[in-house]
C-alpha cells in the first residue's frame, strides 16, 4: 500500500480542525442566541418571531411553547394564591360576628346565673349561630366547586311549574312569618332545559333575598313569559331596591347592597344563583331603582334549543 504523504495528512488534520472550530464556533452562536431569548423572555415576557424554516427554529420554537407555558402556570399558580387568599380573608370576616355571639353565649351560661328557661333560651341561640355557621360553609363550599368545574349536574328538559313550586316551598314559612305573599301569575306549562333541583335552588335563593328585605305585609310576584330561544321568570318585590351603578356587584360573593347593609344576610345567594344558572347555560338579570323594589330575571332555555346546543 502506497504511504499517504505527510502534505496530505497535514491538510486532512487542519481541516479537521477547521471544522471541529466551525461548529463550535456554530454551536456557541446558536446558545448565544437561545441565551438571549429567554433573557427577553425574562425581561419582557416576550419571543422574538421571523426564525427561517431550520432545526434551531424549531428549537426555539420548542422553548418558546415551554417558557409560555411556565409563564402561564405561574400567573395561574399567582392568580388561585389570590383567590385563596381573599376568600380567607371574606370567610374569616363573615364567620367573625356568628364566633363572637357563641363564645359570648357560652361564657354567660358558664357564670350559673340564668334561669332554666334563659338557659334555654342561650342554648338555642347558640344553635342558630352553629347552623349559621354550617350554612355559610356549604354554601362556600358549594359554590367554589361550581365555580372551579369540580362540581357538574346535569341539565335536561323538565317541567317549569313542578321547579317554581319547589322553590316557593323553601321560603313559604320565612313569607309567612312576615306575612309577605307570593303570587304566581298564569302561564302555559312549558319544558325548559334545566336541572329541577339545582334551578329550584337559584330561584329559591332569589325568592328568599326578596322575602328578608321586602316590608311586612308586602307583595312578591312571579311571572313567566316565553320568548323566541327562552324562558323567562321574573321575581318582582316591593323592597328597598338597588342602584344601578351595584346591578353587576350583587352578584359578587360576599357583596351586600348599600340599601340592605343594616340588615342581616351573606351575600352568598344571588351569587351562588348566578354560578348555577350559568351551569345551564341560563343567566339572570336585574332591574331596579332605589325604593321602588327589584325585579330579577331568570332565562332558561327553551327545550328545542337546548338540545342544539347540547350537540
Amino acid at each position: 500500500m502506497a504511504q499517504v504523504p505527510w502534505q496530505v495528512w497535514a491538510a486532512g488534520m487542519i481541516l479537521c480542525l477547521l471544522i471541529a472550530a466551525g461548529t463550535a464556533l456554530y454551536y456557541r452562536c446558536q446558545l448565544r442566541k437561545f441565551c438571549r431569548v429567554i433573557g427577553e423572555f425574562e425581561r419582557g415576557g416576550t419571543l422574538e418571531e421571523g426564525y427561517a424554516d431550520t432545526m434551531e427554529s424549531k428549537l426555539l420554537s420548542q422553548l418558546k411553547k415551554l417558557l409560555q407555558q411556565q409563564e402561564y402556570d405561574r400567573r395561574k399558580a399567582g392568580k388561585e394564591k389570590e383567590e385563596i387568599a381573599v376568600l380567607l380573608s371574606d370567610l374569616s370576616h363573615q364567620l367573625k360576628t356568628p364566633l363572637s355571639n357563641i363564645l359570648l353565649n357560652t361564657d354567660i351560661l358558664k357564670g350559673g346565673q340564668l334561669s332554666p328557661q334563659e338557659q334555654k333560651e342561650f342554648l338555642m341561640r347558640n344553635e342558630e349561630q352553629a347552623k349559621k355557621m354550617q350554612w355559610l360553609m356549604k354554601t362556600l363550599v358549594k359554590a367554589s366547586r361550581l365555580e372551579q368545574g369540580i362540581l357538574v349536574f346535569d341539565s335536561f328538559p323538565a317541567p317549569l311549574t313542578e321547579t317554581l313550586a319547589r322553590s316557593i316551598s323553601a321560603v313559604y314559612s320565612l313569607a309567612k312569618e312576615r306575612r309577605i305573599t307570593i303570587e304566581t301569575e298564569d302561564f302555559p306549562e312549558c319544558r325548559v332545559w334545566h336541572n329541577p333541583k339545582w334551578t329550584a335552588e337559584a330561584i329559591g335563593n332569589i325568592l328568599e333575598n326578596a322575602v328578608k328585605y321586602s316590608p311586612p305585609g308586602s307583595c312578591i310576584r312571579i311571572a313567566v313569559q316565553p320568548l323566541e330561544m327562552y324562558v323567562k321568570v321574573t321575581v318582582t318585590d316591593q323592597g328597598p331596591g338597588i342602584r344601578e351603578e351595584e346591578y353587576s356587584q350583587i352578584f359578587r360573593r360576599f357583596y351586600r347592597g348599600t340599601q340592605t347593609e343594616q340588615q342581616e344576610g351573606t351575600g352568598l345567594g344571588l351569587y351562588l344563583a348566578q354560578l348555577i344558572l350559568q351551569s345551564e347555560t341560563g343567566y339572570i338579570t336585574v332591574s331596579s331603582q332605589p325604593g321602588q323594589g327589584s325585579c330579577f330575571s331568570v332565562f332558561l332555555l327553551k327545550e328545542q334549543f337546548a338540545r342544539k346546543e347540547d350537540t
